[in-house]
């Protein structure tokens, strides 16, 4: 898998090999890695893991399931087949979307496939199941061991793809030798809740760690990268100021860069104030906000104050408060919680029984800037 040169990347191999090695001992053949949005993690996957697999002798696969969340199965089997069949992709598909209808329960699907529920072969998301245990059937022809990626793994949570989840789970299960997978994810509470939960599909099946995050040294070299371009070179210590402001998260910083180059004439403060703006344009924190209840507002505005039991009398009487109402039972932020938590919003990540904390750091200081719930 090879993607386009990045002239601002910066490199980290040593990590990279780190993952590989505790693929190549044996002892996992999976692992999850969590970060928040915009942290480097979906970049370092691409431009240094895969390419370290490759060099590694393993074939690599990627898929971002983000990029289409309905679907999340047929990605998965198209990054499989990517990877090991690249040349008979088109053929595949062609093969498993045969005009027939339905195939009933027990025939006999191309590729080999046994279909073991009624298949509605218009029905992409049906259609997913026979896709991955087809693609994973592929792998056990290939000479290479695969590393595959699934990046915002977190939508395999969903409810509506869980029999996606039990089937890849069934068909990783019995290659853990020849795939090795790493399930990377925005939330750490969806992430963590895939493999904790007893009832979801995943339980049990992967470690769950944070993704190292980029400090000093990425400045460094980053500052040394404009000093070969600059005719004003940023100094060390203002760009380190620049990026704690801009809460240490690198794509904030890398458009922080990219204004200061364009504009040396202003100056960095002049750039640093530029991205802070454009951060909170950006971010879509208004829209997120628009498109909240009031109740899922009133606990967030709660939470961003400090509040830790969101569930405690003290909370409720401030719930009632915020929202101009005495109808308000322990239920509603037990309930605005859920979808506040849930896989879909990503708002907020559970640390113990009431408390919760902002999955963005930013969000949280936008929530906290507010007044009210309107």
């Amino acid at each position: 898998m090879s993607t386009p040169a990045d002239l601002w990347h910066f490199a980290r191999p040593d990590l990279a090999s780190r993952y590989l090695q505790a693929f190549d001992l044996g002892l996992v053949s999976a692992r999850g890695l969590f970060a928040r949005r915009r942290m480097g993690k979906s970049e370092f996957l691409k431009h240094d893991l895969l390419p370290a697999a490759e060099a590694a002798g393993y074939a690599a696969a990627y898929t971002n399931l983000w990029d289409d969340t309905d679907h999340p199965g047929q990605a998965i089997a198209a990054a499989i087949l990517s990877a090991v069949q690249p040349k008979g992709l088109a053929r595949f598909w062609d093969d498993l979307s045969t005009p027939v209808r339905k195939m009933k329960a027990g025939a006999k699907l191309p590729m080999g496939v046994e279909g073991s529920v009624e298949l509605d072969l218009a029905d992409k998301e049906k259609l997913a199941v026979p896709a991955i245990q087809a693609a994973l059937q592929l792998t056990d022809k290939s000479r290479k061991r695969l590393v595959l990626v699934l990046d915002e793994a977190q939508v395999l949570a969903n409810p509506e793809h869980r029999q996606v989840a039990h089937s890849l789970r069934a068909g990783l299960d019995i290659r853990k030798a020849g795939i090795k997978v790493l399930f990377a994810g925005s939330s750490e509470a969806a992430l963590r809740e895939m493999f904790s939960r007893a009832s979801a599909p995943f339980y049990n099946w992967a470690p769950v760690e944070p993704f190292p995050l980029l400090g000093d040294e990425f400045v460094v070299a980053i500052v040394a990268h404009i000093k070969r371009l600059a005719k004003q070179p940023l100094p060390l210590a203002v760009a380190q100021q620049a990026f704690r402001k801009l809460k240490e998260t690198p794509e904030f910083f890398r458009w922080y860069v990219e204004r200061y180059l364009l504009y040396q004439e202003q100056g960095p403060e002049a750039a640093l104030a530029h991205t802070l703006t454009r951060v909170h344009d950006d971010t879509g924190y208004a829209k997120t906000w628009k498109e909240l209840g009031r109740p899922d507002r009133a606990v967030l505005l709660l939470a961003a104050a400090g509040v830790q039991d969101l569930y405690g009398a003290a909370a409720l009487k401030q719930l009632r408060e915020l929202l101009g109402t005495e109808d308000v039972t322990p239920s509603l932020p037990r309930t605005s919680l859920r979808r506040l938590t849930g896989p879909r919003m990503q708002a907020m990540a559970r640390v113990d029984h009431g408390v919760y904390r902002f999955e963005d750091q930013e969000f949280e200081a936008w929530v906290r800037s507010r007044r009210t719930v309107d």
